[in-house]
């Protein structure tokens, strides 16, 4: 331990800070949710306090820092931005606030410490990792090693200071991949490109049935599609008693689907080679593509549009926001702005383009966001 460095359980240098709210039945509630391996808090959408079975909300205030009870072992541990203040979270996200002896900036910085998410893993309570557990008595009897609190104030200037030039180099690099993803979908603006037509959907893709019954002893890969136009993603593995469904489909690289829940929300996308092969629950309409009319790199850049969301919005049907679906018979009738297939080519090769260069920039990402784990690891270790 470095000199003048002292070892301290958190309940030394933490106390539980609960601003807890009875749920009122005729209130909204602006909810919180905790991202894993410490990537802060985000925005869940709101809650009716009529639709929900919890009796009491936490309200998040300044100078907190906030626990998944579930996930926190995996890094879902958070302070509470000035964007997040008065929102709340459920109970089972408990509060904490530094004590006098920790200075804030270095309090957000040790709860990011890998070594401890290793500790609250090996204590948390429950069977198998996705299971398990957090209480805040184990949070307090984790154990971290603390500098005086001069030292604190100089070793969080420091990492802020690195972390700000970091976060700088990631807001540009996805400015400049928001403004080539939007000169690429201009390309298929009428205004830009001669000789679109106008086609039904189901003149250029077939709709295949679900081809897999569900055996209870074999395993499954699923895959998902984040919203807002991110994409199919390969999900984790699960046996067929793991869930309920008797039948899937098993996806094949350049088919386009989506869920069924989330479509007017940008959630969707076709199937990249590496999700060939994963499955989707029967929520999840497949598509094939009829590549002699339209090109898949072309299906995927139009369903990626913001405004084209807010057309299959109309296309969904449900009285409640949150449980519009599109149903497939629907998606079908959807108009799709079809270019010649030369025009087709060009930007299909722009967009590949574009992803070799995107990729490139992924890795020189992964490279920098590598920087802080390391230098944590010198503060906290060397």
């Amino acid at each position: 331990m470095k000199k003048g460095w002292t070892e301290v359980a958190l309940g030394e240098v933490f106390d539980i800070d609960l601003d807890a709210v009875n749920v009122d039945p005729s209130v909204s509630y602006e909810m919180v949710g905790v991202l894993s391996f410490g990537r802060g808090l985000f925005h869940r959408p709101p809650v009716a306090g009529g639709e929900t079975s919890y009796k009491t909300f936490y309200r998040l205030r300044e100078r907190q820092i906030v626990l998944s009870q579930l996930f926190g072992w995996e890094g879902a541990i958070a302070p509470v931005t000035e964007e997040f203040v008065g929102k709340y979270v459920s109970s089972q996200f408990p509060t904490f606030r530094a004590k006098p002896c920790l200075n804030l900036g270095f309090a957000k910085w040790i709860i990011r410490l890998p070594s401890i998410w290793d500790q609250l893993k090996s204590n948390a309570k429950g069977m198998g990792d996705r299971r398990k557990t957090l209480s805040p008595e184990i949070f307090f009897k984790i154990r971290s090693c603390l500098p005086p609190l001069a030292e604190q104030e100089r070793i969080v200037a420091r990492l802020d200071a690195i972390e700000q030039r970091l976060n700088r180099i990631r807001k540009l690099r996805e400015e400049a991949e928001k403004e080539l993803q939007a000169l690429i979908r201009s390309c298929l603006n009428e205004e830009h490109c001669e000789g679109i037509r106008h086609v039904r959907m189901s003149e250029l893709v077939e709709w295949r049935p679900l081809d897999t019954a569900v055996i209870e002893s074999e395993s499954y890969t699923f895959a998902g599609v984040y919203s807002f136009g991110r994409g199919v993603f390969r999900k984790e593995a699960k046996t067929g008693m793991d869930f309920a469904y008797d039948r899937l489909t098993q996806l094949k690289a350049n088919e386009f689907t989506y869920p069924k829940l989330m479509a007017w929300e940008g959630a969707l996308g076709v199937v990249p080679e590496s999700c060939d092969g994963c499955y989707v629950s029967p929520e999840f309409p497949v598509f094939t593509i009829n590549t002699d009319k339209v090109l898949p790199e072309i299906v995927d850049i139009h369903f990626k549009t913001p405004t084209v969301w807010t057309e299959l919005a109309h296309l969904s049907t449900g009285t409640n926001l949150r449980r519009r679906r599109l149903n497939p018979s629907a998606f079908l009738k959807y108009r799709f702005p079809l270019p010649p297939m030369a025009v087709q080519k060009r930007i299909a090769a722009l967009s590949l383009r574009a992803k070799e260069k995107a990729g490139l920039a992924d890795q020189s990402s992964a490279q920098q966001q590598a920087l802080l784990p390391s230098l944590l690891d010198r503060v906290f270790n060397q």
